[in-house]
């Protein structure tokens, strides 16, 4: 039987904050938020409050001398030089605000709240929109992220014994929670991200597979710039489905970050929103047969924050829900937002193919994609483990 799921959030979440300049700006959490309420998809008897994530819970995947310095810096408003040396703390992409740990223990407990949930049987899908910092590893900021929600969050179902699979979609490459499970072979990472050649984090090639008794449990696709939507969905049927059926996982968690869109500012992917619906539908129904219903999913990149997030979150919450999206975007959400963007707000709910023109090498980039999934896919690497198997990374 099918139980509700729940979103997780409070407007206490928009605290994490780098500041208007910065591009991972909150403002993009209340337009979806206000977008959801206006085509009736914020049930209030499917949004939970967040509660904060306690030192134990960061303690499953960070250092406390990390956790410390976040304390420290977020306490001082400012980082010394040992702090943004050794931590990433005080850079361009990671800078100091006032209470930063508090607001990342509040965004760690989100996605926590939402794995106790599903955990506790209440729920069988929960989404935290907030969530999804892939980046951040065990003693370092890395992209915006201060702490791996996601890692905790998969740290937690590893203490109660499940196996876990961890999808990843952003444009940038799942780096920190591949790297904290690298040895482990009951936590299998995917990721589906722009070649580490072209954009940051640089990693996440086709040799990264996981190391000793994890070897062949780390899976990635490096896609070529300017892959479009046929390819991508292309990749992702050839990929997911059958990793996830030979895994036979016990709880799905996924990253639906939506920089991969043709108009993100941040990212060199050409696709639009049907990539996100079809892979938002994949999932879905990859839990319920493999995972008696059980995905936890967290939002993650997405820089055109009036044209593509709400509407592809919005209809992310709404494939949880089992609803649809009505074809056009609210009247009243387009007239409170049009007069603070210069461009013109998407009216429909889903993007037109026609308006997107295939792009140049269209084929060569499909088959080079296609190379990428034949080459990680080879029956020789894939979920072997071996305790001797060292680390190979290439970037």
């Amino acid at each position: 039987m099918s139980r509700s799921p729940y979103l997780v959030y409070s407007p206490e979440l928009l605290s994490y904050n780098f500041g208007p300049q910065h591009p991972f700006n909150p403002l993009r959490i209340k337009l979806t938020i206000d977008l959801m309420q206006d085509i009736g998809l914020f049930k209030p008897g499917c949004v939970m409050p967040p509660s904060d994530a306690q030192l134990e819970d960061l303690l499953l995947v960070h250092e406390n001398h990390y956790i410390d310095a976040v304390k420290r810096t977020g306490g001082n408003g400012a980082a010394d030089e040992q702090d943004t040396q050794y931590y990433e703390l005080g850079t361009e992409d990671n800078p100091i605000f006032a209470k930063m740990h508090e607001a990342a223990c509040l965004l760690v407990g989100s996605t926590l709240s939402g794995a106790k949930r599903i955990l506790s049987g209440q729920a069988d899908h929960a989404l935290n929109l907030s969530g999804g910092l892939h980046h951040a590893q065990r003693a370092k900021a890395s992209g915006f992220c201060i702490y791996n929600d996601l890692a905790v969050a998969i740290a937690f179902f590893r203490k109660q014994g499940m196996k876990v699979v961890y999808v990843d979609i952003d444009a940038h490459h799942g780096d920190g929670v591949q790297w904290m499970f690298y040895d482990d072979p009951n936590v299998l990472t995917v990721s589906l991200h722009e070649s580490g050649r072209y954009l940051f984090p640089g990693t996440g090639t086709i040799y990264e597979r996981g190391s000793r008794a994890g070897f062949g449990y780390a899976v990635n696709i490096p896609l070529e710039p300017f892959t479009e939507d046929c390819s991508f969905v292309e990749v992702f049927d050839k990929v997911v489905p059958k990793v996830i059926a030979q895994f036979k996982p016990d709880i799905i968690v996924s990253q639906h970050g939506c920089d991969s869109h043709e108009f993100d500012p941040l990212a060199h992917l050409s696709l639009t929103t049907n990539s996100f619906a079809h892979a938002a539908n994949g999932l879905h129904r990859l839990a319920h047969k493999y995972c008696s219903g059980r995905w936890l999913a967290a939002g993650g990149g997405g820089y055109d924050f009036w044209r593509v997030v709400p509407r592809v979150w919005s209809a992310l919450w709404a494939e949880m829900l089992e609803e649809s999206v009505p074809e056009r975007v609210p009247q009243h959400w387009l007239d409170k937002y049009k007069k603070f963007v210069k461009v013109s707000l998407p009216e429909t709910m889903k993007d037109d193919p026609a308006a997107f023109p295939p792009k140049p090498r269209r084929d060569e980039i499909s088959e080079k994609n296609i190379l990428s999934v034949e080459k990680t896919m080879d029956p020789k690497f894939l979920m072997k483990g071996d305790p001797e198997q060292a680390t190979i990374v290439c970037r």
